[in-house]
């Protein structure tokens, strides 16, 4: 798979990302860094890892072997919730590019807003100070619902590049979606191919795979794509790492994604899980 047939979305600070992106969560070790290492050479260029993955030195060695040079590639980590105060928020960030031997990261995120806590602001503003002394590149926000986001750029004067949220077609967010695009971020899924849910299974995505001559995975990655949002599958075998990179040498009708719009459910988190009141630290 070559990388040069993964367009490139470009970010509201001019910064680029592919398409598509490679999510490590539960790769940790020399056994993650070696999945890692193959999805690179398959052709990957954004990695997603966070700094609660405990595995962002596994990230750092995959890089290190994968034989890909660091200037094509996107490196993400995150911020957790126990450091948003901006001292902390600062070190951990330096603390990031430590375990992972990197010069910078390309995008930095803070992982939840943790509302209850309301500290995501100071978070925030540490991101920003992070991306001024060279740390981080791009900076950035996961499962940040409207109202948080209108917070943190009515405070700062700072718009995230990234919004990271759950979705996938039991969970479409048009809402989010919508407040991100008119907004200049970039929407990014995190388990877009569901999690301990039946998306896999779902008939009507199978209906449409078959069709096509795809599978159920491709069919729901090339559903996120038109939609507008970067997912990052996970993958270890190198058969599925390739399938799912292989998403832009076909295109889903109107009628399928009408399709598979029917398949949104009130609440379809896969988890209860609503920034809301969620909070990760």
């Amino acid at each position: 798979m070559s990388n040069k047939v993964i367009p490139h979305v470009t970010l509201n600070d001019g910064a680029t990302l592919p398409q598509i992106g490679f999510g490590t969560y539960l790769l940790n070790g020399s056994s993650g860094a070696d999945v890692i290492a193959r999805a690179i050479r398959q052709g990957y260029r954004l990695l997603d890892s966070a700094f609660n993955y405990e595995n962002e030195g596994a990230l750092g060695e995959a890089i290190r072997t994968a034989g890909v040079s660091r200037s094509d590639l996107r490196i993400t980590s995150k911020l957790p919730g126990r450091h948003h105060r901006f001292a902390e928020a600062i070190a951990t960030i330096e603390e990031s590019l430590y375990r992972a031997q990197l010069e910078h990261y390309d995008l930095y995120l803070i992982h939840w807003p943790n509302p209850r806590q309301g500290l995501y602001v100071e978070a925030w503003q540490a991101l920003v100070e992070a991306r001024r002394r060279g740390l981080v590149r791009s900076i950035g926000v996961c499962n940040f619902l409207p109202a948080h986001l209108e917070k943190i750029i009515s405070e700062t004067g700072v718009t995230p590049a990234v919004n990271q949220i759950e979705l996938h077609p039991y969970f479409p967010q048009p809402e989010q979606c919508a407040f991100d695009k008119a907004h200049g971020i970039v929407t990014e899924a995190w388990s877009p191919l569901g999690r301990a849910n039946q998306l896999l299974q779902e008939p009507l995505i199978a209906a449409i795979a078959s069709r096509l001559g795809r599978s159920v995975g491709q069919i729901i990655l090339r559903w996120h794509v038109q939609l507008g949002a970067i997912p990052l599958p996970k993958a270890s075998h190198a058969e599925r790492q390739a399938e799912n990179l292989s998403l832009f040498d076909f295109e889903l009708a109107r009628e399928d994604m009408a399709a598979m719009a029917s398949l949104a459910r009130p609440d379809g988190r896969t988890f209860d899980q609503d920034p809301a009141h969620y909070e990760e630290f």
